[in-house]
């Protein structure tokens, strides 16, 4: 078989190359031949070098990943995997209410499936996907953290259920069949486990990926994406089961979780910026930094109505703190015109 000048023909050389890596079924001579002849072409030795140093990038993605992963966030990923299984599992299926988001669409599966699909299993199989998915826009280290939060609820969940000397199935152990009480406990518990997770860098339900992908398409908000997602499955919910009043008792459940995660992420004492308009800036700004100790913000102002030079006071406080700034400022300035 005669073979072209390889010193000329550079497009035929890379073709040929080509040609080893898809006629892998064919005669063992033949590739033979191919393989030695691509060795003699001066970008084998380019391509190979480029193969190998894309297996190298990969290992040090991976590496890189690792490192981005701190001990304290795994940490309270575990502890906050955990509470969220107990309130689900200790309060919310045993008397057949529903969570929010993913995890609620697994719990429904779970009641209408056969024994063998557990909770567990379907958590996994519906979250482990849309983090995956989603890995582009929110980055390696998040999606690492909401699948280690994941795992760990999918593993406490399977634990409780099946595992622990814990009588699951027909009544919650600490609050037996009362729904109001299951509603309420339920969501707060699995509301705090879902607030440590996305204080601390991840997300326990793959709704929020969802929301966070879709939700502009759609021209909604994501807390509204998250609702309309929450309303079409208690919607659901009652369709299949026929009944209303559990599917009711989980609005209450998902209330008390929002609440919570509210909480968890934002802390008790959130944050409120008030603007201040005043005649007397230097009074006002010497009383709040005598008082509160925080940074303050002028800015110089105009009122239209009256065309006289006023002074724009930012101030940040948080909502325990907004009655007391009110008083003050009204003590130096009982004028002074205050928005929150």
């Amino acid at each position: 078989m005669e073979l072209p000048d390889i010193s000329v023909n550079k497009v035929y050389r890379q073709e040929t190359f080509c040609l080893l890596q898809d006629y892998r079924d064919s005669s063992t001579c033949f590739r033979r031949i191919l393989f030695a002849y691509c060795q003699t072409c001066p970008d084998y030795s380019i391509i190979k070098q480029t193969r190998q140093q894309g297996g190298t990038n990969v290992i040090q993605k991976q590496k890189n990943i690792l490192q981005t992963l701190n001990s304290l966030n795994l940490f309270a990923l575990t502890l906050a995997g955990v509470i969220n299984a107990c309130g689900v599992t200790m309060f919310l299926a045993p008397v057949k209410l529903f969570d929010s988001g993913i995890s609620g669409t697994s719990m429904l599966i779970s009641q209408q499936t056969p024994g063998w699909c557990s909770l567990s299993l379907i958590l996994l199989l519906l979250n482990i996907p849309i983090f995956l998915y989603g890995y582009k826009k929110q980055g390696a280290s998040f999606t690492a953290y909401s699948l280690y939060a994941v795992f760990v609820y999918s593993v406490t969940a399977w634990l409780i259920t099946d595992i622990f000397p814990v009588d699951v199935t027909i009544a919650s152990p600490l609050a037996e069949q009362d729904l109001f009480l299951c509603a309420i406990f339920g969501g707060i518990i699995s509301g705090c486990g879902s607030g440590l997770t996305v204080r601390f860098g991840g997300a326990i339900d793959g709704v929020d990926i969802i929301g966070v992908m879709f939700a502009k398409k759609l021209g909604l908000s994501l807390g509204s994406f998250v609702m309309l997602y929450n309303i079409i499955l208690y919607v659901i919910c009652g369709i299949v089961l026929g009944s209303w009043i559990l599917p009711l008792y989980s609005i209450v459940t998902y209330a008390a979780a929002s609440k919570t995660i509210d909480f968890c992420v934002e802390g008790f004492d959130r944050s409120k910026a008030a603007f201040i308009i005043t005649t007397k800036p230097q009074e006002i700004c010497k009383a709040l930094s005598d008082t509160f100790e925080n940074g303050i913000t002028t800015l110089s102002a105009r009122g239209y109505y009256s065309d006289s030079e006023k002074t724009l006071i930012y101030f940040v406080v948080n909502r325990f703190q907004i009655s007391r700034m009110k008083t003050l400022v009204h003590t130096h300035d009982p004028k002074a015109y205050i928005a929150i």
